[in-house]
């Protein structure tokens, strides 16, 4: 599942919302048009955690699926990040004004991930070159990270024509992610955003 994991570093961004969608989706069947606005994100940890998201934008406002987004983040870990590496996710989807949590399903939800650094490996196989943009900005995709400054410069990503899974109904989402390791709260990042699908 690829969609929530990594960029606190330009990657718990990326790994943690991207991770979970990039395994499993890519293998669906696309018919819909999917629409996500109202992005928001903010840390959710403590204010002494080692990992930080410190800035994180993205454009358009709506963003379209298929389609192409820009971004640009930033972001530090006072520690280095090194295998296991676990993610705790936990999806919540607002229903009446009441925020209802949604269990994992498929690997996609309010899953835990006993250590992302797999994660990336079986979407990036070791030795093979990171992807675009990661690469021309240096950035690694692969644990360990280094303790120290990350910055994702603004870039342009393609969204690929994908479905989502039928129980991700319109409406509007609040996911938090929490980054530990040895259990110990690394960094913890929430966003929040409304989806609405319609048939092609």
């Amino acid at each position: 599942m690829k969609s929530c994991v990594s960029v606190f570093i330009a990657l718990f961004a990326a790994n943690c919302f991207w991770l979970e969608a990039s395994s499993h989706l890519l293998s669906r069947r696309p018919s819909k048009f999917t629409m996500v606005w109202g992005f928001s994100w903010k840390n959710c940890g403590k204010q002494d955690d080692p990992a930080q998201l410190k800035t994180l934008s993205i454009s358009p406002d709506p963003i379209s699926i298929p389609g192409q987004l820009t971004a640009a983040a930033s972001g530090s870990t006072s520690v280095a990040l090194t295998s296991p590496l676990s993610v705790n996710v936990t999806l919540h989807r607002e229903v009446v004004g009441v925020w209802v949590k949604i269990p994992c399903l498929d690997e996609i939800g309010s899953c835990h991930y006993p250590n992302a650094c797999d994660l990336l490996d079986q979407l990036i196989p070791p030795g093979q070159d990171c992807p675009e943009p990661l690469r021309t900005y240096g950035l690694p995709c692969h644990c360990p990270f280094k303790a120290g400054d990350y910055a994702f410069p603004s870039s342009d990503i393609v969204i690929p024509d994908v479905e989502l899974p039928g129980w991700l109904t319109n409406g509007n989402y609040r996911v938090q992610g929490i980054l530990g390791s040895a259990d110990k709260e690394l960094g913890c990042l929430e966003i929040g955003f409304s989806l609405h699908s319609s048939k092609k």
